[in-house]
């Protein structure tokens, strides 16, 4: 009895203890649930949640930006820029997502800086992740790959020698604007190349610009994801998306 006794002291002694410390359970949250979803056997893989924009068989998500037939080549699981046929967008609208796309620039070299291998991944169609073969090729720093085009220099330089597959993985989250046009919050991206982070959650400063200042333009909550026509072969395969 006296054992008993003890034992059931020494219980509320442990529970008054806790209690003085705070209640562990006003903390846990069991609801909502997360969404189960199945992920890719491999990491570059598209997850079940996911929208597949190209996986090598076909190019119904895309469309040309000048309205014209779908122009780019398709051979072998990819899909090239066609020099001169201009850029393609989805023909689905996007705002924020997480993006994983790859892609190869010329095994044969020619140019040199911008010249060599230039294409360019633009979120919303105006805001631009750069695609460049900067592997021994020098240019300005916010213009080589893995960079805010003309904006943000990547942390490092991951590129793989020219006629390797490369692949971005990005989080984007969208610019919101007040209804008098002004800015209520800037875009952000996040960018992994080939796995090494390059953009860490940084700030964007407004449309990509080729010259003055990058400025925002009130747009849609939701735009298409286009790929430019550089005039270089850059070739894109396994790209998917998913709405965050």
């Amino acid at each position: 009895m006296k054992n008993s006794f003890l034992t059931v002291i020494s219980c509320l002694l442990f529970i008054v203890a806790i209690r003085a410390q705070g209640d562990p359970l006003i903390t846990e949250v069991w609801n909502p649930i997360p969404k189960i979803i199945t992920p890719g056997a491999k990491s570059s893989d598209a997850p079940s949640d996911a929208t597949v924009l190209f996986d090598g068989k076909n190019t119904n998500a895309w469309t040309q930006v000048n309205g014209k037939d779908f122009a780019w080549k398709t051979d072998s699981g990819f899909m090239m820029v066609t020099a001169g046929t201009g850029d393609i967008k989805t023909k689905q609208s996007f705002g924020n997502c997480q993006l994983h796309i790859e892609w190869r620039t010329p095994f044969i070299v020619k140019g040199e800086s911008q010249g060599r291998g230039n294409s360019g991944i633009f979120f919303m169609s105006r805001y631009e992740l750069q695609v460049l073969d900067n592997y021994n090729n020098r240019t300005y720093s916010n213009g080589q790959a893995g960079s805010i085009y003309k904006q943000r220099m990547p942390l490092v330089n991951a590129c793989r020698p020219p006629g390797e597959w490369q692949s971005y993985d990005v989080i984007f989250t969208a610019p919101q604007f007040n209804a008098d046009s002004t800015v209520k919050s800037a875009a952000r991206i996040t960018v992994l190349h080939n796995g090494v982070l390059v953009q860490n959650n940084i700030e964007l400063w407004g449309s990509t610009a080729y010259i003055g200042t990058p400025k925002y333009v009130m747009h849609n909550s939701k735009e298409p994801i286009t790929l430019q026509d550089h005039g270089n072969p850059v070739c894109y395969r396994n790209i998917w998306i998913r709405e965050l």
